[in-house]
């Protein structure tokens, strides 16, 4: 990745005005899902943990032991029961193979709740949903998600749009800065600087790649050192971050796709129950003209 702002999410939802573009099916998204895959060498270590001694008390922790751990069936299972109504399969599709991952990531021992993870995953949700035909539909479906995994959805949305908010308010420069102010997300970044050059107590997931992708953008930090800089600041392989925001655009890429052929599948059934619908008025139509012409020849 050359620079941050080729991976803009205005371009990121593009696609080619090519019509001859194979779209991919629901089953072809989730066969070639590698983009929200875990490593699944990272998934199964059991690594040491240790506490933070300089975190914020507004830094939150979420932690999981093996008694209470659940399946991924479980989770599954919790899922469908918390939202029943059907989910069209371009979306659907996708979503089961989120919460799966998500799943092997949330009950792993090292596994720590941030708010730039939330992020990356309310990003990710809300790009994944876009033009769902229901705001209140999706909604549900979010909450149900993120309940199924036995966290809270009020606070994957408040830290999200916390984070959001002050990224707002950055340049380039104070973004890589946070090191040096105080401040609450400052806070939270701190604490995952730190954890994450421990090499031991933290996890690095796709979900808190897009996080940080998603701070970037907010802050019209496209310059392309300002990526490397946060990754370092942060203690975190940019080439990693590289790899994952790449498979995460090609992703979108195919969902997109996906979701125009859903679309014109969708208008096009009701072009024809429309048609049918004004076939039998027109014929009704006829017959009524062709009565009232029959009448007065008489």
């Amino acid at each position: 990745m050359a620079a941050v702002s080729s991976l803009s999410f205005p371009a990121i939802g593009q696609t080619s005005g090519d019509r001859k573009l194979n779209v991919p099916s629901p089953r072809y998204l989730a066969s070639n899902f590698e983009g929200f895959r875990f490593r699944t060498s990272l998934l199964y270590q059991s690594v040491g943990l240790r506490a933070s001694t300089t975190a914020s008390p507004s830094v939150v922790y979420c932690m999981s032991t093996a008694t209470d751990t659940p399946t991924v069936s479980e989770t599954k299972s919790s899922f469908l029961k918390a939202y029943k109504r059907p989910i069209p399969s371009v979306y659907n599709t996708v979503l089961q193979e989120l919460i799966v991952q998500q799943h092997l990531m949330r009950y792993k021992k090292t596994y720590r709740y941030d708010a730039v993870f939330a992020l990356g995953f309310v990003t990710v949700y809300d790009q994944l949903m876009e033009g769902y035909p229901s705001d209140e539909d999706r909604d549900a479906i979010f909450q149900a998600y993120i309940n199924a995994l036995k966290e809270d959805p009020q606070q994957y949305r408040a830290d999200a749009q916390k984070l959001e908010e002050w990224a707002r308010a950055q340049t380039s420069s104070s973004l890589v800065e946070f090191s040096s102010r105080d401040g609450e997300v400052e806070a939270i970044l701190k604490d995952i600087a730190e954890r994450a050059g421990s090499k031991g107590s933290f996890s690095y997931s796709r979900f808190f790649a897009i996080g940080l992708f998603r701070l970037l953008e907010l802050a019209n930090a496209t310059e392309p050192t300002v990526l490397e800089k946060l990754c370092a600041a942060l203690n975190i392989d940019k080439r990693s971050v590289d790899r994952d925001l790449d498979v995460y655009r090609n992703l979108l890429s195919k969902l997109v796709q996906a979701k125009e052929l859903l679309k014109e599948y969708v208008d096009r059934e009701k072009k024809k129950r429309e048609e049918r619908s004004e076939s039998p008025k027109a014929n009704e139509a006829v017959k009524k003209c062709s009565g009232e012409y029959q009448y007065l020849s008489q």
